[in-house]
């Protein structure tokens, strides 16, 4: 699963209910992003609130589930027949239970010999389903269980979580048809535990079925499900009935159905179907969306050794999904951030839709072929498949871009000091969603390459391919990985795995240097100041002096430890962690002109990004901006943008050196960010002279520029603004929707407020200054009609994000918005404030 609210990304990107999650970043206090509203709502560190979470015990294992649903759109039900074939795992047993969810329940029987015999049951809570069979089975014999039960998922009232926002496990999309342009859909969403709300089973990821599964549905529509489609059969009453079966056993919440009017794209990975699976509207851009599916397949293939497991793979994308995506074996389901326009795509680069693909794609083997025994050993499926995305970035776009993707995922686990105490690998936590956080994503994938660094790429990879093959088609735990590891490199890593799977946090470090020119020895000081305990570190120092580099590998275990390397003359640079490979926050206390040198000889992504850190820390100082002026050039786009975004441009110096290297990059850049960002800087200078710039930017085919330019101009001419904003309403999307949306809401009136209650309904991501400027222009706008649906609008987001903390804020709002409509003798409007408020605070 991808998980929104632990990715960050420098990209302005349209979220959906996924991670309503997977990730609005950013780290920006300026930012109202779920993200940040759900760092403030960790779990609690109370050992006394937290259980111990054994792997659940294996009385029944499921052998085979038979499915025959159909759909009530009106009622949002699924009327169900299922026929379940179990065996005891070990012991005999004369008893079955079964997670069902909200159910009712009309029938349940023992199938043998062609005859259905009732068995008596009780339905606890309406939850689980304990059955007396009728005899006692041994391990060697098989039973069939026959449920005849209605599925209510809207009637459920089990809550989501912040990585999973619900737990109906099946949805109906606007099923009435009342909302205009929005499709009618039904998808399953099975994690973590959640497939019971639509079929009864043993809803355990340590369980494993084979799966036949006959959907009838309108025949206008598309289905898709797990494994290969057998049969389609049309009923002659306006339905079509399709089966789906699943031949190799798979985990009950990696079932799954999609019901909707989709086109299908067919693509190929060698002989196997891969397909895409979009709403009509982006079907023309299938392949630019989903198209490097079969090349990630082969790579990932040859480098785990072990060929896609699957006989076909699917990816359909869907509406209002309530997480990122999901990797159900076979048929991945994504929310509709992944999809794009040509010209959104324009200003994609490997950017969270990408990353997604390539995540969940990881899964079908670390998750799907190989799965975690338990939630507490999730680490098993999603550290890996938080690793893959840095992988596929890696042989795709080069190691600049997979350090970026490292880096910036250890700032997002860095950012939530919850996250410092808990170890990778819990059997003591509150719920199971709980894991699903920036310790078992963001460190895990860390944690990872810090261990791919330490073994090194041939025996990392080669652990891989004995994990996988020793434990294909079952469930492994974390020690399994630790095993395969020291079998393929022959070193002990109890030492590893007890420090960073069985335990928490992680260093900090303080590196101070000292040269003694008597001794020509250069010294090198390294503290770790963390109070919790003292990490086991083995990393590269590289010391550039007279031309040359001479790297020394060298391990520091000690709370305190002294390094003395012997030089000619002192170096011009000591660069601890030459790989920038630790997990760990530093405070490295070079010089300017050392992090000069480092910009411009140390060779990696992140020796460049402290240099021009350090730099934007020191734009008075010429070091400072020789490394700036520099990066501003930058072979890597991400550090270009960093560079553009760290000028002060309040400084005389800065300002006449940079000025002709950042008109150059808004025209000519080959990056469409980069071109956005240098547009954005001049746009805060408000000089005239670059008006000319600005319209001729206008003219770009990427969103990213358009936006930038409007809402520069609009910094120097209000009226142009918006009058170049109503003509490109028409054909807007990407980053040109919320400039354009920023336009209107401080400068529009009521002939922009169609588009701007649009804009602002359709992002589930909204930018704090945009919500606040929204609500402004609800408070100014003049016809009390357009002011009751801005205040709906912003009461919405009260109450759809009151679980993280928001809630307090958005009343606040409010009653400044109602202080304005009062003045303006709108009574109206002030009591519809009143009324919202009051569903806010009453909102569960």
């Amino acid at each position: 699963m991808m998980n929104l609210h632990y990715r960050s990304t420098t990209q302005n990107i349209k979220l959906t209910g996924n991670l309503f999650f997977r990730l609005c970043l950013i780290l920006l206090p300026s930012t109202l992003t779920l993200r940040a509203a759900c760092q403030n709502q960790q779990p609690a560190n109370d050992p006394a609130m937290k259980i111990y979470r054994e792997v659940p015990p294996k009385i029944n294992d499921l052998v085979h589930t038979k499915l025959d649903v159909r759909f009530d759109y009106k009622k949002c039900y699924l009327y169900g027949k299922e026929w379940v074939t179990l065996k005891p795992h070990f012991y005999p047993t004369d008893s079955l239970r079964l997670d069902a969810k909200g159910m009712d329940i009309k029938n349940i029987s023992l199938t043998k010999n062609g005859r259905n015999i009732p068995l008596k049951y009780h339905y606890d809570d309406s939850l689980s389903l304990n059955i007396h069979l009728d005899k006692v089975y041994r391990n060697n014999e098989e039973y069939t269980i026959y449920i005849d039960y209605t599925a209510r998922p809207n009637e459920l009232k089990l809550k989501g979580s912040a990585a999973i926002n619900a737990a109906k496990g099946l949805y109906f999309i606007n099923p009435d048809s009342v909302e205009k342009g929005k499709p009618v859909q039904i998808w399953t969403q099975g994690e973590t535990e959640s497939s019971s709300a639509w079929f009864p089973t043993i809803d355990k990821p340590s369980q494993r079925t084979t799966e036949d599964i006959s959907m009838t549905v309108p025949a206008k529509y598309v289905t898709l499900s797990n494994g290969r489609l057998v049969s389609q059969k049309n009923n002659g009453n306006g339905t079509r009935t399709d089966t789906w079966i699943m031949d190799k056993p798979l985990p009950p919440y990696l079932f799954m159905m999609a019901v909707g009017n989709f086109k299908i794209y067919h693509d190929y990975w060698r002989n196997k179907e891969v397909n895409y699976y979009l709403e009509p509207k982006y079907a023309p851009y299938a392949k630019e969306i989903l198209g490097l599916t079969p090349e990630m397949m082969e790579f990932y293939s040859k480098l785990l050794g072990v060929d896609y497991p699957w006989n076909k793979y699917s990816q359909v994308i869907v509406r209002d999904y309530v997480s990122g995506s999901m990797e159900n074996t076979t048929a991945t389901l994504h929310g509709s951030q992944v999809q794009h326009t040509h010209r959104e795509l324009m200003d994609t680069y490997y950017d969270f839709a990408q990353q997604s693909i390539a995540h969940e794609l990881f899964h079908q083997w670390f998750g799907d072929y190989v799965t975690a025994k338990s939630w507490s050993n999730l680490t098993c499926n999603e550290s890996f498949a938080n690793f893959s995305e840095m992988l596929w970035a890696e042989h795709k776009y080069g190691k600049d871009e997979a350090d970026f993707r490292n880096y910036q995922d250890m700032q997002a686990y860095l950012a939530t000091p919850g996250n410092y105490t808990k170890d990778l690998v819990r059997y003591h936590y509150v719920d199971k969603e709980d894991m699903f956080d920036g310790v078992s994503y963001q460190k895990g994938g860390r944690i990872l390459n810090m261990m791919r660094n330490y073994l090194g790429d041939a025996a990392f990879f080669k652990g891989l391919i004995i994990y996988l093959r020793a434990n294909a088609d079952k469930n492994a735990d974390a020690q399994q990985l630790r095993l395969a590891e020291e079998e393929a490199s022959g070193r002990d890593l109890n030492w590893f795995f007890n420090q960073w799977y069985y335990g928490a946090g992680h260093p900090v470090l303080k590196i101070d240097y000292k040269w003694d020119d008597a001794a020509k020895k250069q010294i090198v000081y390294i503290q770790q100041t963390q109070s919790d305990k003292v990490f086991k570190l083995p990393f590269a120092i590289d010391i550039y002096a007279g031309g040359k580099v001479e790297r020394h590998k060298v391990w520091v275990s000690d709370q305190a430890d002294t390094l003395t390397f012997d030089a000619a003359a002192k170096p011009d640079l000591v660069n601890v962690d030459g790989d920038k490979i630790l997990l760990c926050k530093k405070t490295d206390n070079k010089t300017i002109d050392e992090f000069a040198f480092q910009y411009f000889n140390a060779p990696l992504y992140l020796d460049r990004n402290e240099a021009i850190t350090a730099g934007a820390a020191h734009q008075t100082d010429e070091s400072g901006r020789k490394i700036l002026m520099a990066a501003l050039k930058d072979k890597y786009y991400g550090l270009r943008i960093k560079a553009i975004n760290s000028l002060n441009m309040s400084n005389d110096d800065v300002r006449s050196a940079a000025l002709p290297i950042l008109t150059g990059l808004a025209k000519t850049d080959d990056n469409t960010l980069v071109r956005a960002a240098a547009i954005t800087v001049l746009g805060k200078l408000k000089a005239p002279a670059n008006m000319d710039l600005f319209k001729a930017a206008l003219r770009s085919p990427s969103y990213a520029i358009e936006g930038a330019s409007l809402l520069a101009i609009h910094q120097l001419d209000t009226a142009r603004a918006v009058s170049f904003a109503k003509g490109l309403e028409h054909d807007s999307g990407g980053a040109l929707v919320p400039a354009i949306l920023t336009i209107y809401t401080k400068s529009g009136g009521e002939d922009q407020w169609p588009f701007a209650l649009k804009a602002f309904n359709e992002p589930q991501f909204v930018p704090f200054n945009t919500i606040r400027n929204f609500a402004a222009m609800t408070g100014r706008i003049g016809k009390p009609e357009y002011a009751q649906q801005g205040i709906a609008s912003l009461k919405r987001i009260g109450i759809q994000y009151k679980p993280f903390g928001v809630a307090g804020t958005i009343i606040d709002i409010l009653k400044t918005v109602k202080s304005q409509r009062a003045a303006l003798n709108d009574e109206a409007s002030a009591k519809a404030v009143d009324d919202a408020i009051a569903d806010i605070n009453n909102a569960n």
